[in-house]
């Protein structure tokens, strides 16, 4: 479906209902245990292209981008249209792409639009909105621990290309996305904050080896890459070179759940449901122990659910994401 600039007129409401129809119309109910599948649970190939198939879906009805840029594929709304979707779509069938998902859509989709080029993002915003591109992020290292600005990976031009070697690890999804975000040491004479450049490389090009870590939960949703002589071009640096920090800042907004405005739409008011039921399936409602455990995750819930108002609060207040909410 193609957007419109009178888009952004359409009263909330109005959207709403047209919706709420729609969703009636092309989306099947729910019918899966209460709560559905929690974002990280590791996802199949088979699963990944259903969920394409169901995004192309929302795509093309004009429900997929909502909030994002009607120049890039989106509708150009706001989040309180993106929150009415949400309510509306609560006990239907939505495109699960699990971690990965949350990653693109979120802290990438809305970092790529605040730091690359209109050419940059024609050429790979629509493709996310349509489920075509799914991105992960190359972030972390196995020796830079909690100090991202340590990283060692580096990129080294050569010519109009760009050589990126090094690893990287705790990669949510890494083994079925498409694109990764990956971010690199471009200067070693400046202090560690400075000299750093994000890239884009397709997580299939020539190099590029993608590894599952298997937990002890028998969870391999995590993975580790290595980087071996990689290349890229100048179309494929995100932002500026050597000031990948504004970058990362802006994605640590994001991750904090700046992106996510219409995921969480109303106060969590009953005790972490799907505990509960846990609980009871076990017979273990009374247990102290387990009721503390609950308790503990409903004040998650409502904490986040307030932290997310009040990050969202101050991004629309201000064009450019505020770093202090990364914080």
């Amino acid at each position: 479906m193609s957007s419109t600039q009178n888009d952004v007129q359409i009263d909330v409401e109005e959207f709403r209902r047209g919706a709420r129809a729609w969703i009636a119309a092309n989306l099947e109910p729910w019918r899966g245990p209460r709560g559905g599948r929690v974002i990280g649970d590791a996802k199949t190939h088979e699963e990944m292209a259903s969920a394409r198939v169901l995004q192309r879906k929302l795509f093309d009805g004009g429900y997929a981008g909502i909030s994002y840029p009607a120049e890039y594929g989106g509708r150009g709304l706001t989040s309180l249209h993106e929150r009415a979707f949400r309510e509306e779509a609560r006990g239907y069938v939505l495109p699960d792409f699990g971690a990965v998902g949350a990653v693109t859509f979120d802290a990438i989709g809305r970092s790529l639009l605040a730091h690359c080029p209109a050419e940059f993002l024609q050429r790979h915003i629509p493709k996310m909105l349509r489920g075509e591109e799914l991105w992960c992020q190359f972030y972390s290292e196995p020796e830079a621990g909690s100090d991202l600005a340590g990283i060692r990976t580096r990129a080294v031009r050569d010519g109009d290309r760009w050589i990126l070697s090094g690893s990287k690890i705790w990669s949510s999804g890494a083994y079925l996305a498409d694109w990764a975000m990956c971010l690199a040491r471009t200067d070693w004479r400046v202090p560690k904050h400075r000299g750093l450049t994000w890239f884009a490389l397709p997580t299939d090009a020539k190099g590029v080896t993608i590894r599952q870590i298997r937990q002890i939960n028998g969870n391999a949703e995590f993975c580790e890459e290595f980087l071996d002589e990689v290349e890229v071009t100048d179309e494929d640096v995100i932002g500026e070179v050597n000031h990948g920090w504004s970058v990362t800042q802006t994605m640590l907004v994001y991750e904090r759940g700046a992106g996510q405005m219409g995921a969480k739409t109303r106060e969590p008011r009953a005790l972490a449901p799907d505990l509960v039921d846990v609980a009871r399936r076990v017979g273990r409602v009374a247990d102290p122990s387990a009721r503390q455990a609950i308790a503990k995750a409903h004040i998650n819930d409502y904490a986040q659910f307030h932290l997310g108002r009040r990050i969202g609060a101050r991004l629309r207040a201000s064009a450019t994401p505020d770093p202090a909410v990364a914080a």
